[in-house]
């Protein structure tokens, strides 16, 4: 069986949509589907190709049995309306006729985010005359409105028309939760036509590990027992709203309490905005990493003892599920929380961490406070985690799950 799966993002780029495909289509290859990923040129976040590459009409590659076309997109960094829906559009484009040189296959996925990936899937899925399986990871237009990056009601009425018409062009929807799920049906979707396939851990990669290990994670980087790392990886961008942990870093300087430190790992449009307010203020107990390869990620996660997840507060949030909580949770690293609804309930379900109120950093502090004088609590969380990870939150399972139930419903 032969597939091809469209994913504006992919390895070397360490996203999740990036993982979450490369990982769903590495185990699909093992268990002997023909996938071809039609992607961009590595460039997330700062719209710079990625050394080794360059942004070409066609690049073909191969990552463990998985056939990677790169095609050429308007390479944008990942801040501004203009240049970024150009980038959208230039990669729909470009996927599209690169599409057209493949092999028929039995069936076309497409990924979101973002929103132009999945009409590439509908253009392709047409011209290729076969069905079209749909990944909604985010629901567009709202999730872009939810962090003002456009605030037209036209365009979002428009974007809101371009949305109906992609769903009902859908063969099958697979989306990440219920949610999701119950988002999608009063957008009209029939519940038959969705699959739930949640994010998970890939326990081989999350794994834990020995401390140390010669890592030097900031300039400052002390390799001390009586310091408690609190750490946030991921994308630092308008969705993430990590003023939270500067008000936490000053609060800390302010009591002049030097047994906690603070940690962004990643990069993404407000970084900059951040590290500015943060020399501004003076403050030295919160370090930025900036971008790092998705194989570190571990290695940082063991050398901190909690891991915070944040999005900023909006109903939207509500029914998202971060693919970092269940990586924590793999590494046995007690979560900070401050998702509301799906996420929450998961987190309490395994008894896996604690939970907080968005863009509160005096609970964020409490929650700390609570983990670092309590180790007991700390190590109990982190067993519970790695434990209900692997029983509930498996990547294995879900890719073969997956596979089984919408993609070979077309063989």
């Amino acid at each position: 069986m032969r597939i091809v799966f469209l994913c504006h993002y992919f390895p070397p780029e360490g996203n999740a949509p990036a993982a979450r495909t490369f990982e769903h289509a590495k185990r699909w290859v093992a268990e002997g589907i023909d996938v071809t990923v039609i992607t961009s040129t590595p460039n997330v976040p700062h719209g710079r190709v990625y050394p080794g590459y360059r942004n070409r009409l066609w690049q073909l590659e191969y990552l463990d049995g998985v056939q990677v076309i790169r095609v050429w997109t308007y390479v944008a960094a990942n801040s501004g309306t203009l240049r970024r829906t150009l980038n959208y559009l230039s990669f729909m484009i470009s996927a599209s006729i690169a599409g057209i040189f493949c092999k028929r296959p039995r069936a076309v996925l497409a990924t979101s985010p973002q929103f132009f990936c999945g009409w590439a899937g509908v253009i392709l899925s047409r011209l290729k005359q076969v069905p079209l399986i749909l990944e909604i990871r985010d629901i567009w237009p709202d999730s872009i409105a939810a962090v003002g990056a456009i605030s037209q009601p036209t365009t979002l009425r428009f974007l809101s028309y371009l949305e109906q018409l992609m769903y009902r062009a859908a063969d099958s929807i697979v989306t990440v939760g219920n949610g999701y799920q119950q988002a999608l049906i009063e957008r009209k979707v029939p519940r038959k036509k969705i699959s739930i396939v949640p994010n998970g851990a890939d326990l081989d990669r999350f794994s834990p590990q020995t401390p140390g290990q010669g890592v030097t994670l900031t300039p400052n980087h002390r390799e001390t027992s009586d310091v408690f790392r609190c750490v946030y990886i991921g994308t630092v961008g308008m969705a993430s709203r990590l003023d939270l942990l500067i008000a936490a870093a000053e609060t800390l300087e302010n009591r002049g309490d030097k047994s906690i430190e603070l940690l962004i790992v990643g990069d993404g449009a407000d970084r900059n905005r951040l590290e500015k307010k943060v020399a501004d203020k003076g403050i030295q107990n919160l370090e930025f990493t900036g971008l790092v390869s998705k194989s570190e990620i571990p290695t940082i996660m063991e050398n901190s003892d909690a891991c915070l997840v944040h999005l900023r507060e909006d109903p939207l949030f509500r029914t998202v599920l971060p693919s970092k909580m269940f990586e924590a949770m793999a590494m046995k690293k007690p979560v900070i929380l401050a998702v509301p609804g799906a996420a929450a309930k998961i987190l309490e379900q395994a008894e896996a961490g604690l939970t907080i109120r968005p863009e509160n950093h005096l609970d964020l502090l409490n929650a700390i406070e609570r983990l670092k004088t309590n180790p007991e609590l700390s190590s109990k969380l982190g067993r519970n985690g790695r434990a209900f990870t692997e029983s509930k939150y498996n990547r294995d399972y879900f890719a073969k799950d997956y596979l089984a139930r919408t993609i070979r419903k077309y063989q």
